[in-house]
């Protein structure tokens, strides 16, 4: 039905005044009820940590938690501790990054494909597995000690910059592909014109273009490893970090005090670098031109040799530390008796499988609630316009710079007080999926932005001069186009539910349990081949998701390309 069947007659005088407090109303509450969640999930519970820093344990407020940092050495070496691996981290993935995403962008290699299949692995699975398999490559009971009897010693620094760089890896290659892409071909032309040669060219011109998205490529390894929980837990072994002392400090001490503290010490360096890592972004990719002319990869032997070897070097090891889990999982007694089995698949430890079908519940909630959420306020910003805007937006991109242990912290805070009436949702799973998505909120938000911005504004005013009411609009104008985006961001959150860890340690309960604390429970027990079991099937069912994905969005694609030609 068209839009003018839908009303019968163009919209005038009171009809017309009377659609357009509609539409005021709606955008309204299309930016009041999101803006209001923002409020009460995300910025009261870091109020509630903010002062629950200040409370002392005999009850008075001030700073004396603060001060006791300087004299609990385990907290500065722990700050130390994560300083000093999330730089390194930073470095290594940065320069492995660049030349992954150089040879995906500028190479002829054949074996494209294959890289961009294996930086795919590490996103489906939660960071500790990373550990998990490095720890059956080459921990004291992996397959390097069985077959050669050398002893290393995995744990600790070393095991754990190894694996926090194939955690962050596929980010940092994703950032630089974007700013390699970011390139002028006519630069390049015109370099070869005056005769300057392949090095010149890139010490030049590729290396001064992509310096912003290096930045910001470092800045995001930084925050995602000196943040993360689950490398940290399973192989950091006696190198404590700020991410285990702030477990320790709550879980083991139950100092909630200086759980917080360390909490906000975890909160500074994270603003900084998002701060940072944003202005970088912007720099890097608001000043590039709608007409340039994309760079074409050109042949050259020797260099493609090379960053070949590099990238199929890391894409042999990225599977291997991922294969190797699932073999654990088929295996009897890990690494005695490697015959093969299905009964790690049986797990009979703690609740079994219902923490995975509760992960799975929590992921849908979160997926479902987070695209409506983020659906409306996009919708409702893009009508709003001037500097009321602007502060939405702001606002709504704050949650990218708290990491996911001190918003599930905060949570506590926040929502364990028998005398409020939110104490209702503790210790639920809609609490947990609440949590997901405002840990991954930015992401969201910003992709739902760059789809709304997509719409064209005259098709709205066309549906809208024909008669067409709101609903039309949104059936006939915005939908359509939004359809991919809406698609992307709803398993996107699904897919980042089902993998977290770090934001939802805090928030399990013995009834309510999610599949990446079962993975670090079973493993901590010693249960390792069915820790590995779980990590299996989360990695199958967070790649069904990824693959039903791109059915679906290919499928939406054609539909909207036939629709675009009719």
């Amino acid at each position: 039905m068209s839009a003018i069947e839908a009303s019968g007659r163009p919209a005038g005088g009171a009809e017309w005044l009377s659609a357009r407090a509609a539409q005021k109303l709606l955008t309204t509450v299309s930016v009041v009820v999101p803006v209001a969640g923002l409020v009460l999930f995300f910025g009261y519970p870091l109020l509630m940590i903010a002062w629950q820093s200040l409370l002392a344990k005999d009850g008075t407020v001030g700073l004396a938690n603060y001060a006791a940092i300087a004299t609990t050495p385990g907290l500065i070496t722990a700050t130390v501790n994560s300083l000093v691996v999330s730089a390194a981290t930073m470095l290594v993935s940065v320069v492995l990054g660049f030349v992954i995403a150089y040879a995906l962008e500028r190479s002829a290699l054949r074996t494209k494909n294959l890289m961009r299949a294996a930086l795919v692995l590490p996103l489906l699975a939660p960071s500790l597995v990373q550990a998990l398999g490095l720890l059956f490559i080459l921990g004291r009971n992996g397959l390097v000690h069985k077959w050669t009897g050398w002893d290393i010693d995995i744990y600790g620094f070393w095991g754990l910059l190894i694996a926090n760089v194939f955690y962050a890896l596929p980010q940092a290659v994703m950032i630089l592909q974007a700013a390699l892409r970011n390139a002028d071909s006519r630069y390049y032309d015109a370099a070869e014109v005056m005769g300057a040669s392949g090095w010149r060219q890139f010490v030049d011109i590729t290396l001064p273009n992509t310096k912003f998205g290096l930045l910001s490529a470092a800045f995001v390894v930084f925050v995602i490893t000196i943040t993360d929980f689950g490398n940290a837990i399973v192989i950091g072994g006696n190198y404590r970090v700020l991410a285990t002392e702030i477990y320790s400090q709550v879980s083991g001490q139950m100092d909630f005090g200086m759980g917080s503290v360390v909490g906000m010490l975890l909160l500074l360096p994270s603003l900084v670098s998002i701060y940072i890592e944003r202005v970088a972004s912007q720099r890097q990719f608001g000043g590039s031109s709608e007409n340039l002319i994309p760079v074409s990869p050109k042949r050259a032997p020797l260099r493609d040799a090379l960053v070949g070897g590099v990238c199929l070097l890391v894409a042999a090891a990225i599977v291997a530390i991922v294969a190797v889990v699932v073999f654990a999982s088929f295996v009897k007694l890990w690494p005695y008796n490697l015959s093969f089995t299905l009964k790690n698949y049986n797990v009979d430890t703690s609740d079994g499988y219902a923490s995975l079908w509760t992960t799975l519940k929590i992921s849908l909630i979160a997926a479902a609630f987070g695209v409506v959420s983020l659906f409306m306020l996009t919708f409702g910003v893009r009508r709003l316009g001037g500097g009321m805007a602007k502060a939405v937006y702001l606002v709504a991109v704050l949650p990218v710079g708290v990491p996911g242990l001190v918003l599930g912290l905060s949570y506590i805070f926040a929502f364990n007080m028998p005398n409020s009436p939110l104490y209702i949702l503790y210790g639920s799973a809609i609490l947990i999926a609440i949590c997901n998505f405002y840990h991954y909120h930015t992401q969201g938000f910003l992709t739902m932005m760059t789809g709304m911005r997509a719409v064209p504004t005259a098709l709205e005013e066309a549906v809208s001069c024909f008669g067409g009411n709101l609903r039309c609009v949104l059936r006939d104008a915005v939908l359509p186009f939004m359809a991919p985006t809406v698609l992307s961001v709803f398993f996107f959150l699904f897919m980042r539910s089902m993998v977290t860890l770090s934001a939802v340690i805090f928030l399990v309960t013995p009834k309510v349990n999610v599949a990446s604390v079962a993975v670090m429970r079973l493993d901590q027990a010693g249960f390792v081949s069915q820790a590995a079991a779980f990590s299996t099937w989360i990695m199958l069912i967070v790649g069904g998701a990824l693959l039903a994905m791109r059915l679906i969005l290919g499928r939406v694609s054609r539909r909207l390309g036939y629709l675009g030609q009719s």
